[in-house]
């Protein structure tokens, strides 16, 4: 298979340019729609988004990856408004997580007594978000999701969280959709759990290697890509660019340059929490060009990395 599910429809992954892999366009805090401090001006929030876009075209983007997963204001008719508007690629995803980010229907169903989802539920519920639309609802489906996401929870791994990455991993290889996830407190023993679902490793990519002391190599030398998705932010806990710039450079000097993946996780618009404005063509504009690299290497960063983990594979 050479294609992509993108927000209207099927596109050949030879048409997707310079890809940004784990941005947010609509970013909501889950209840935040319904806060009556919060306003929700859809004009004004399309408009926002259409500029910030452009911008990214114009730099020579050619797709975005919404990396938000199911509740976090995936917004499918806005999505696909903006792409036809602007002639992006716009990428949707599946997925939920943390623990603590999970609407109580999928936290504790009516059991008795209350338990989490077990991973085939979880997986389940992805995997028709690939294959058979992802839900508006009360509505109906729409296209199918592009990229299978979840997160741990910080502080360390609960088992809420064990099943999520168990059904992600699941949904992955029973589809052949990609999936990402941000690891807690443990990256190698998340990522551990998910390739003992049998899903190969280069369809898992671990997002936030750019956190100080995440264990890289040894995460991209397992096969899988490693997220370095903070570029253009510094805060306590992370590197900064030029530590990042380093750290693709220790990479690519150890055979490892095919395992990388650069994003901003940018917020174009933020409902409910901290807007992280960055524009999603730091990457390509800016921060890939200032380090120095090769034709080579810095072509396979933004356009064949991403391209290679975001098309869909076949499924036996």
């Amino acid at each position: 298979m050479t294609t992509v599910n993108t927000v209207l429809g099927p596109v050949s992954s030879a048409e997707l340019g310079t890809i940004a892999v784990h941005e947010a366009l609509l970013s909501v805090f889950p209840g935040a729609q319904y806060a009556p401090d919060i306003t929700f001006d859809r004009p004004q929030i399309f408009a926002t988004l259409k500029a910030r876009l452009e911008d990214f075209r114009s730099h020579g983007g050619g797709t975005i990856v919404d990396a938000t997963g199911m509740f976090h204001g995936r917004d499918l008719p806005l999505l696909e408004a903006l792409s036809r508007s602007t002639g992006v690629h716009i990428i949707a995803s599946t997925g939920q997580g943390p623990e603590a980010m999970l609407g109580g229907y999928f936290l504790t169903p009516q059991t008795n007594p209350p338990t989490p989802w077990p991973a085939e539920k979880f997986a389940d519920l992805f995997a028709r978000e690939v294959t058979e639309g992802m839900v508006v609802p009360r509505v109906e489906r729409r296209a199918g999701a592009g990229l299978i996401v979840t997160a741990v929870t910080r502080e360390g791994r609960t088992a809420t969280d064990e099943s999520l990455l168990r059904g992600a991993a699941r949904a992955a290889r029973e589809t052949g959709a990609p999936m990402s996830f941000q690891y807690g407190d443990d990256a190698l023993g998340d990522l551990e759990i998910v390739l003992s679902e049998g899903l190969d490793p280069s369809r898992a990519l671990v997002g936030g290697c750019d956190r100080v002391d995440a264990p890289v190599v040894e995460i991209a030398r397992k096969g899988c890509y490693v997220g370095i998705d903070n570029v253009g932010t510094s805060a306590e806990g992370l590197l900064d660019d030029t530590a990042r710039g380093e750290l693709i450079r220790t990479l690519i000097a150890e055979g490892l340059g095919g395992r990388i993946i650069c994003s901003s996780n940018a917020i174009g618009v933020a409902k409910g929490l901290e807007p992280r404005e960055v524009p999603y063509s730091t990457v390509a504009a800016e921060f890939v060009p200032g380090l120095g690299l090769s034709e080579q290497d810095a072509d396979r960063i933004l356009r064949d990395n991403p391209r290679k983990f975001i098309t869909l594979h076949e499924t036996n």
